[in-house]
């Protein structure tokens, strides 16, 4: 029984499967966002649990690197410290907030805006003043209209292979937030459509479901439990390619036909 990378000898199965579990997750025992719990002062901190493993999860490979950071919302000002701790020391960090007490909340390293989210002219501001960003976070008012002005404002000054991270999107299925069960202005809704802009290079009913310009930069949409990720990577035609002998051949076949009835 292969229990892990290096051989066991003479392990019954429970002693097997500990080493298992253990090797798999050997690797992931520092967790910066879920170990950060521990580490907060009198700043209150508030994320949904589930958020912290993901961000340990999604976020690795941004730990520690210099970026241009935004994040909408500041509350108690738990996350400042979270957040500038967690990239490189070099790091433009920002809060947005409608807040003015929330200015004094700042810390070294963290700049504090005051201004409202639905407000274009202001995040344009922001992005020219501080922008462009590798990471959006909005972690604002949570009501459609802001989730939806701020995305499409914000998204210009997200940089390529950056991330635009909506949080507590259960507001979606809100009324009172302008939201609702699969209601067309949620959005919800409105990141379902970017999967459809997402795929428009290989439509086959132009008339009704025409090529979108989102799909030349938008890579991914990563829904998980109440937290949507776009993922930007600016982007040519996809094509496809086959290999025989070594030898590697490019189509883009697949963008052109119409009518299909088969994927070949």
């Amino acid at each position: 029984m292969n229990c892990a990378l290096k051989p066991v000898l003479s392990l019954d199965y429970p002693e097997c499967l500990f080493k298992l579990t253990s090797s798999k997750f050997e690797d992931a025992r520092v967790k910066y966002f879920r170990n950060f719990l521990k580490k907060t002062d009198d700043r209150m901190l508030m994320k949904m649990d589930h958020y912290l493993d993901i961000y340990d999860r999604m976020l690795k490979p941004w730990r520690g690197r210099d970026v241009s950071f935004l994040e909408i919302g500041v509350y108690k000002g738990g996350s400042l410290r979270m957040w500038r701790d967690f990239f490189g020391p070099n790091s433009k960090v920002t809060f947005l907030d409608i807040d003015p007490d929330c200015k004094a909340l700042a810390i070294d390293g963290v700049t504090i805006e005051i201004g409202d989210q639905t407000d274009a002219e202001f995040l344009a501001r922001i992005a020219k003043d501080y922008g462009p960003f590798d990471i959006i976070v909005d972690d604002g008012g949570h009501k459609m209209d802001q989730q939806k002005i701020s995305f499409r404002t914000l998204w210009p000054h997200l940089a390529d292979e950056g991330l635009y991270i909506v949080e507590d999107t259960h507001t979606s299925y809100w009324p009172g937030f302008g939201g609702g069960y699969r209601a067309k202005g949620s959005f919800i809704e409105t990141c379902k459509s970017l999967i459809d802009h997402m795929h428009s290079w290989y439509t086959d009913q132009d008339d009704i479901f025409p090529f979108h310009a989102a799909a030349k930069q938008v890579h991914s949409v990563q829904f998980y439990d109440s937290l949507v990720v776009v993922e930007k990577q600016l982007k040519e035609a996809p094509f496809s390619i086959t290999a025989q002998n070594g030898e590697v051949t490019r189509s883009d076949k697949i963008l052109k036909v119409r009518n299909r009835t088969s994927i070949f």
